[in-house]
């Protein structure tokens, strides 16, 4: 993250200083507590996204060249969908949880409040720029926070779309959209206190981002990514598998956090699964991908050089495409085999259209192989061994896994999102996203009559002891007072 000049704080933060104090100054008033207020806050944001499906397609494709088709199920949908489920179910999530009590509490209201945080940061990643930056707004509106919206400046067309279209939905006071280049993106971090940050992006700067985060002790939750593996075995479906690696491989021209980064497979039907790829790559985009209307474009020249340094580096075998275009910021599908751990594709996330095949002899190789490198952020493995699976998921850590398929877990508000170690930290969709902007008060309203309570003070004497830890000590279940007569037996105290 770009370093702040001395004296250069107060310049710097003219941009968006004022839009952070309206914030806490709404957040303050208790507006977004409102539930009813929150509803109709994400009801316009359904609208947004709704009305404006056409505009947010055309400006993903001046940024990304992204296909219509893409950004609609990947973009556009999930964010409604993510919508109408805080719609369907935000009474639900606020509700106060009564919890627990022991004899000492028994006449005792002891529940669990769910309150905002205040003021919260949210910058997104520009692979998404739609999805990866509203479905966490909406968590933090469902949960009554104030949100600092801050949408990748790297794809700028998406950016500008939301600062112009954004303000005209939702409250701008609660809500506002701040677009900045990249050396005030890391001023608005530093030199600014949030209640909670959301971050999504890259490991390197979401180190930064907790380093800043640190100085005010500011709850963080880091959206990562990391070099995903896949395991393919010989008992599955390898057409299948080929398939379904190669969609979640080059969607997005393999910008994706949760692309298969490297397969696992092995040694039995490498050649095999190779000849499948390569087959199912001009299935999907023609002899020439260059020409596809399917097929997008990397980012910016700054990831083009990365990316063709990497496929010039004579690491690995390219067995299919390694060709490349600087000036339309075009990458052919590319597979490359013979590749080893310490081969510089395998020193970074590729985000990318670079597919490494690895040959393994079995399960155990393959489990050896993930662990030595950082937790991902998902886990993929194609078999119908239900052996190699359990091994897999016992022996192994992720942020998620999907079995014979990639990428889906993402989809589902059911299931939470998230990475684990260098691939994040926390989780967010559906209800997760919920909790994950609530904090949780921890409540308990007396209602114990004080000569009740004589036991707990001084004098103390054995006699205080023993009722004390009547009143307090827990037993288990099975063992308790009335267990006897739930089992119907003898029951040992």
């Amino acid at each position: 993250m770009t370093k702040i000049k001395s004296g250069s704080k107060k310049k710097m933060n003219a941009d968006y200083v004022d839009k952070i104090a309206a914030a806490r100054k709404a957040f303050a008033s208790g507006k977004t507590k409102n539930i009813s207020f929150r509803k109709i806050q994400l009801r316009q944001l359904l609208k947004f996204v709704n009305e404006n499906e056409s505009a947010i397609c055309d400006a993903i494709m001046q940024d990304l060249h992204r296909p219509k088709m893409e950004t609609v199920t990947g973009e556009t949908v999930m964010t409604h969908n993510a919508i109408v489920d805080a719609l369907d179910n935000i009474d639900q999530w606020c509700k106060e949880k009564h919890q627990p009590k022991v004899l000492l509490t028994l006449l005792s209201k002891v529940y669990i409040r769910k309150e905002p945080f205040g003021v919260c940061l949210i910058i997104a990643s520009w692979n998404y720029p739609v999805a990866l930056l509203l479905i966490p707004v909406i968590s933090a509106i469902a949960a009554g926070n104030c949100v600092i919206i801050k949408p990748s400046e790297c794809s700028a067309k998406v950016a500008d779309l939301l600062l112009n279209l954004l303000p005209k939905y939702i409250d701008n006071e609660c809500y506002p959209v701040v677009v900045t280049d990249a050396v005030h993106s890391a001023q608005l971090v530093e030199n600014n206190r949030f209640d909670f940050i959301f971050f999504t992006g890259g490991t390197a700067i979401g180190r930064c981002i907790m380093k800043c985060a640190a100085e005010y002790l500011t709850p963080v939750v880091l959206e990562l990514g990391g070099k995903n593996p896949c395991f393919v075995d010989k008992s599955c479906d390898i057409k299948t598998a080929a398939r379904r690696v190669c969609w979640g491989r080059f969607l997005n021209n393999g910008q994706i956090c949760l692309a298969p980064d490297y397969v696992l497979c092995e040694a039995e039907i490498h050649d095999e699964f190779v000849r499948e790829v390569k087959t199912t790559i001009d299935d999907f985009y023609g002899p020439d991908a260059q020409k596809s209307p399917d097929y997008g474009r990397i980012i910016n020249d700054r990831q083009m050089s990365r990316l063709i340094k990497l496929l010039e580096s004579n690491d690995g075998k390219i067995v299919y495409g390694g060709k490349y275009d600087k000036k339309d910021k075009y990458i052919s599908p590319t597979v490359v085999t013979d590749v080893t751990l310490d081969s510089a594709y395998m020193q970074q996330e590729m985000f990318g259209p670079i597919l490494l095949v690895m040959s393994v002899a079995n399960i155990d190789e393959a489990i050896s192989t993930i662990n030595k490198l950082e937790k991902p952020l998902c886990l993929y493995a194609f078999s119908s061994n239900s052996h190699n699976i359990d091994k897999l998921l016992c022996s192994t850590s992720s942020g998620g896994v999907n079995i014979n398929d990639v990428t889906m877990h993402y989809t589902l508000e059911s299931l939470p999102f998230g990475g684990i170690g260098n691939s994040g930290i926390g989780n967010y969709h559906g209800k997760f996203g919920f909790n994950t902007f609530t904090h949780k008060r921890a409540v308990l309203h007396d209602g114990t009559p004080e000569a009740l309570l004589k036991v707990r003070y001084a004098p103390y004497s054995e006699s205080k002891l023993s009722q004390s830890k009547f009143l307090i000590k827990k037993k288990e279940k099975s063992k308790g007072l009335f267990s006897f007569f739930k089992s119907g037996k003898n029951t040992n105290p």
